[in-house]
């Protein structure tokens, strides 16, 4: 007697989400899990994401920007800002990640 193997047999309840909406699953009180894409909000851009960290630096390029000349911060649920290094790795699976925030480090004088 042939019994066939299920190929997905056994994994589905490690399989990752399609996307996971950052900002959403915080405000929904959602813990996170893996996902092949995350959609993060910088500022009022919503990027979508095929890694599960990026450092600093990577996140503000999203937004054509530079560590040079802005300064990252991410907002977790119900906390204040918090600065991320240019090279600080910022995993996106991390429990109450919102969104991310940048602030001009020398204000254009006019």
């Amino acid at each position: 007697m042939n019994k066939e193997q299920d190929p997905g047999q056994g994994v589905v309840a490690d399989e990752p989400e399609e996307l996971i909406d950052l900002e959403e699953w915080a405000k929904a009180g959602k813990p996170p899990k893996p996902a092949k894409v995350y959609r993060i909000r910088i500022d009022t851009v919503k990027k979508d994401v095929t890694v599960a960290s990026m450092k600093g630096r990577e996140i503000l390029s999203l937004v054509g920007k530079t560590p040079e000349t802005y300064m990252l911060s991410q907002k977790i649920r119900g906390g204040a800002p918090t600065p991320i290094g240019a090279d600080q790795t910022v995993r996106f699976d991390t429990p109450g990640i919102e969104r991310f925030q940048t602030l001009a480090r020398d204000p254009t004088e006019g």
